[in-house]
């Protein structure tokens, strides 16, 4: 029975009880038996009480001196929670262990408390069959606040989103206790929320401005919580109580008003007054007493006495249950019945019976039946055999008890003995044998060998009576017969002897009559069952000759139950027949078996090839002569390409026919072809290769056949080479032309074809001539190559030989659409391509004059006009008319010639005005414009002094214009070039006169300079400076120098000079001096100086260079004659 904590005062005067392990205080004199616990623990959790927020502890220790593991612990809060799946943001579970004290360290750490983390938790500790459990309590605080606040501000949102959104604002609440004159709400909405239903709560929320429903309802929840101070009771049930399993135990309360009824609850549901339940009234005490205390007790328990109530929990702990009477050992015979006996301490306990460490199967078709009474327990054994011998032993939860038992055999009597016995071959054999006990079984054996039941055997046990029955015995029946009882050492004996003529058992070889067949070349062994007792003698005999044990290639052997045949490497004249004969004391046999020798074929004769095609071939060939005595299957071919060596499998199944067309070869590549002979035995050995051939395949038809052109006597076609033409190419083309009704069939005959060109055409286009006028012929065309003639293009329709008259046009391109310009001395080739039929007749006109073929070389043909000018003249321009003629029709155009050339300089350049700094020139066109319009002039002025031209404007389209911002003192020229679409004129006009520039009032006197000395010596403005380098990485140097004239450079290393030393560089641009080392090593490192020459003087400057990285590494690879590459800077 538990102990009740001891109150606590908190500091606002409450109390508080903790869960104990004690009993409450008037029943402390009563003496309750409870099973001493285990002791893990030795420092237990203890209760505690914080604030809203804060963190808090419980820490369980446990002593490890005398376990071997670490023990189990779990933490739980109430009666079934496991706290170890809620660890995260607000608990924390942690384990520890110190080698000096051996104390496993256990701790639970509540982070920031929330007011429903309060309540009971309890602590287990398991290690094997040991358990230890404490039960502490936590009281988390509300903080105090302000009653006196304004709900409906109060439950506004913070913010939407954010974590503390539906929480209490609290810097409104500050606000409210900053000021001391606060404003009273006109209507209390906390007392409207308490006396209403829930499902009018968002009503109210929404009737006085409540937006935060959800912070509402939660602090509300929190306000119910606050319990009211009890009236009824004056002593409320502990948070809980715990009791042993079979225990009794007691709940009181104390009323503070006697008259009140009190009801008790389990569950939910009230308990009634039963032998179980016994409830009793002392004074103002109200004490339920449960008694036999079980597992289903284990429950929640309350009190309501009016309208209060008061609640707790009961933990009901199970006792391990003991062996209180141990199993005894047992000695017996088989066919005994055994009862062991067990009794345990507890009624209806849960036991396991085992044997040799190994639980006892207690299904309905075991051996093994378990029954039980009250605290006994009884293993029943109906039949014991030998092997229940072993020891037996129950487990209960609180102990183990084990007895040996030990099953025996009883004497064994042999009434009746086993017989020898002689017996004719096929004949029944029966053996008989009596012993006792009569339930023994036993076994039989053969020469030592286990004797099963069978078709053959039949083995019956009646009681005491063993058999040993065979209805038709055989040789291997004949032997040394025992009968062992099982169980016993002793056995039964007796001989059994089988007499046989001789017999060969040919069916035994499954040899379709009698004949074996082999491969030749392999190794043949004919083993023939035979029979007979005593053993027959063996002969073997091919024809008249007899084959010997001691022969080398053919020998015969004989066994006592076989004869066999041995032919080492067969050959195809071991064929025929071998006889066989057997004597004995019995009589004699003889048998016959045939031996066919078989091979693989011989090889098929050299195939031959009769057609070829673009990508295939026809071959036949001739079967093998010899079909190695087995009838040929089929065949397998192969080719190959003849300058290779690789031969192609060109079928996988068997090709049973003579003849095969190998496909999917390249064209005009050689082939040879051979065959292999396929028999049951094998593939014999290749035919010798066909003669050599190559594919070759005949084109495509051509395409695209069109009628070009038709007269009175000749149709002209034209087409288009065929799409496909192969590796033997195309030799050329044949036209074929048919009259249309030569023939009462309506399908043209190949009889009514026309060959007309005897000899092939290269060309895509061909005339058929001396055609009837006003005759209707079909016309096509085949592509001729090595491998012949291809599939013909026939034109779809007929065509009628006779002309048709076309109304000739003109097709001006469109660049001569407009004026055609060229330049002078460049030529002119035009062609105008022009429609008509029969050839048109052309004329050309220049100004309404003919054209002078000497000057203008015009041709024309059947399909275009040419003019054609040399070397092009400014007289051959104007407008050339084109006349085109077809009988009565006519067509004309007008092309436009301008040729063009450099514009002529322009007229009379003069100076009009000057003044200050500024003239005014003007000028006329020039006379020849170069037959192209004046598109600007270009304007230049000279200086008197020097007369070099320059530039003033260009591209000006005036004739008039004034020159400023001229220098004064200065007297000058001007010209003027014109312009055209070609080009500037070849000279311009220059003005006669010149201008002067002058200022009046002011003379300018030129004075006297003195040339200023400018050589100098060398000298440095920027000095080298010391550096730090990285092994492997480029380094540079550098300085300036100023000199005239210019100095000579030096670069020393250690005062010596390096000259010609691929890796160094050395840059010198507008007096800055550059030194680059190439990827230096260690030993580059040292003093380095740069010196300036020159016939004034001379001067130095000096600097450090340090290399830093491994040297011993960059020594190594350098001896290895390797270059290195530092991977990271060491700098």
């Amino acid at each position: 029975m538990p102990e009740p904590a001891k109150k606590d005062e908190m500091p606002n005067g409450e109390k508080v009880w903790s869960l104990g392990e004690g009993m409450a205080p008037e029943d402390l004199d009563k003496p309750i038996d409870t099973p001493p616990l285990s002791s893990l623990l030795i420092e237990k959790p203890q209760s505690g009480s914080i604030h809203v927020g804060e963190d808090i502890t419980f820490v369980a220790k446990v002593e490890a001196k005398d376990l071997l593991r670490k023990p189990t612990i779990k933490w739980f809060k109430g009666k079934w929670m496991d706290l170890a799946s809620k660890t995260g943001k607000h608990l924390q579970l942690k384990e520890s262990f110190d080698r000096h004290s051996k104390i496993h360290t256990f701790e639970m750490y509540i982070i920031k408390a929330k007011e429903n983390y309060a309540g009971n938790y309890r602590c287990e500790v398991t290690y094997k069959d040991k358990f230890d459990s404490c039960s502490f309590d936590l009281e988390v605080k509300e903080l105090e606040q302000s009653q006196n606040v304004d709900i409906r501000s109060a439950f506004k949102r913070s913010s939407e989103g954010q974590d503390d959104a539906g929480e209490l604002d609290f810097s409104g609440l500050l606000k409210h206790r900053e000021h001391k004159q606060e404003e009273v709400p006109e209507v209390d909405v906390w007392e409207i929320l308490k006396m209403a239903r829930p499902d009018e709560y968002e009503k109210i929320a929404f009737e006085y401005g409540i937006t935060d429903l959800r912070g509402l309802l939660r602090r509300l929840k929190k306000t119910k919580k606050e319990e009211k101070k009890c009236e009824a009771f004056a002593k409320k049930l502990d948070p809980a109580y715990q009791a042993d399993k079979g225990g009794k135990i007691r709940f009181v309360v104390d009323l503070a008003d006697p008259t009140l009824d009190v009801k008790w609850y389990k569950n939910g549901q009230e308990i009634r007054p039963t032998p179980k339940y016994i409830f009793e009234h002392k004074g103002t005490q109200r004490i339920m007493i449960i008694n036999n205390c079980s597992l289903n007790d284990d429950a929640a328990y309350s009190v309501s006495a009016g309208e209060d109530k008061c609640t707790t929990e009961l933990f009901v702990k199970e006792l391990p249950v003991k062996v209180t009477k141990g199993i005894e050992p047992i000695k017996t015979t088989v066919n005994e019945r055994i009862e062991l006996e067990c009794e345990v301490s507890e009624e209806g306990a849960q036991v396991k019976w085992c044997k040799n460490g190994v639980e006892v199967p207690t299904g309905p078709r075991s051996r093994y039946r378990v029954k039980s009474e009250g605290t006994k327990h009884w293993l029943i054994i109906d039949d014991a055999s030998k092997e229940d011998t072993g020891t037996f032993s129950l487990m209960a939860s609180g102990g183990t008890s084990e007895a040996k038992v030990q099953v025996d055999l009883k004497p064994l009597k042999i009434i009746q003995d086993l017989q020898d016995t002689t017996v004719l071959l096929g004949q029944p054999l029966k053996l008989h044998c009596e012993i006792f006990p009569g339930n023994v079984p036993g076994r039989w054996y053969r020469n030592g060998q286990l004797i099963q039941s069978s078709d053959h055997i039949n083995i019956l046990q009646r009681a005491k009576n063993h058999r040993l029955e065979i209805a038709s015995a055989t040789i291997h029946d004949a032997g040394d017969y025992t009968f062992v009882p099982e169980g016993y050492t002793q056995s039964l004996c007796a001989k059994v002897h089988i007499i046989d003529p001789p017999r060969v058992h040919l069916d035994s070889l499954n040899f379709p009559d009698n004949t074996v067949t082999i491969v030749a070349g392999n190794k043949l062994r004919v083993e023939i069952p035979i029979s007979g007792e005593p053993a027959p003698r063996v002969v073997w005999m091919k024809g008249e000759r007899v084959i010997l044990e001691s022969g080398n290639r053919v020998r015969a052997e004989t066994f006592s139950d076989q004869t066999s045949l041995t032919i080492d490497i067969t050959e195809r004249e071991d064929t025929g027949n071998y006889n066989i004969v057997l004597q004995n004391e019995a009589g004699e046999a003889t048998a016959s078996i045939k031996v066919k020798v078989v091979d693989i074929p011989d090889p098929p004769e050299a195939p031959l090839v009769p057609e070829i095609g673009g990508d295939w071939c026809s071959m036949t060939w001739e079967p093998p002569i010899y079909d190695g005595a087995s009838p040929i299957l089929g065949y397998f071919i192969e080719r190959k390409k003849k300058q290779s060596s690789r031969w192609m499998r060109l079928n996988f199944d068997l090709n049973k026919e003579t003849t095969f067309e190998p496909k999917k070869m390249i064209e005009g590549v050689p082939y040879e072809v051979r065959v292999f002979a396929v028999n049951a035995i094998g593939v014999s050995k290749p035919s010798e290769p066909s003669k050599a051939f190559v594919p070759l395949a005949v084109t495509s038809e051509p395409t695209m056949l069109v009628v070009d052109d038709v007269t009175d006597t000749t149709v002209t076609m034209k087409w288009r080479p065929p799409d496909t033409i192969g590796a033997a190419g195309l030799d050329g083309y044949l036209v074929e032309y048919s009259i249309e009704g030569s023939t009462k069939n309506t399908f043209f005959s190949p009889d009514d074809w026309k060959v007309t060109n005897t000899e092939l055409t290269e060309k895509t286009k061909y005339t058929i001539t001396g055609l009837p006028t006003e005759a209707k012929i079909l016309v096509r065309v085949r592509a001729i190559n090595a491998a012949g003639a291809s599939l013909p293009r026939t034109l779809q329709h007929s065509i009628l030989v006779k002309e048709v008259i076309e109304p000739p046009k003109i097709r001006i391109p469109r660049h001569l659409k407009q004026t055609f310009i060229r330049k002078v001395g460049e030529a002119v080739n035009l062609v105008i391509p022009f429609m008509g039929k029969p050839r048109p007749k052309v004329s050309w006109l220049k100004d309404n004059e003919a054209v002078d073929p000497t000057q203008v070389s015009i041709r024309n043909t059947d399909c275009d006009s040419i003019i054609f000018i040399r070397k092009a003249e400014r007289k051959h321009s104007g407008q050339y008319n084109m006349k085109v003629e077809v009988e009565k029709h006519m067509d004309t155009a007008v092309v436009d010639i301008q040729i063009v050339d450099l514009p002529g300089p322009p007229q009379c350049v003069k100076i009009e005005e000057v003044w200050g700094e500024n003239v005014a020139l003007d000028w006329t066109p020039p006379k020849d414009n170069g037959n192209a319009a004046i598109t600007g002039y270009t304007i230049q002025k000279a200086d008197k002094k020097t007369m070099e031209w320059y530039t003033c404007l260009e591209h000006y389209h005036r004739t008039c214009i004034t020159i400023t911002e001229l220098v004064v003192g200065n007297e000058y020229y001007f010209r003027v070039y014109s312009e055209n679409m070609v080009g500037l004129s070849e000279c311009a006009t220059q003005t006669k006169d010149s201008a002067l520039i002058v200022k009046e009032g002011m003379h300018m006197k030129n004075p006297e300079y003195i040339d200023h000395d400018f050589t100098e010596p060398p000298k440095f403005t920027q000095p080298l400076v010391n550096t730090f380098a990285i092994a492997g990485y480029n380094a540079t140097l550098h300085c300036s120098v100023r000199a005239n004239p210019r100095p000579k450079v030096i670069w020393m290393k250690n005062k010596i000079a390096i000259i010609d030393d691929p890796r160094y560089r050395m840059f010198s641009n507008q007096g800055v001096c550059t030194l680059e080392i190439r990827k230096p090593s260690p030993y580059d490192g040292g003093m380095y100086s740069c010196k300036a020459i020159n016939d004034l003087g001379e001067a130095l400057v000096e600097c450090k260079l340090e290399i830093k990285g491994q040297f011993g590494l960059w020594a190594y690879t350098v001896a290895l004659g390797v270059h290195y590459a530092p991977l990271c800077n060491t700098r």
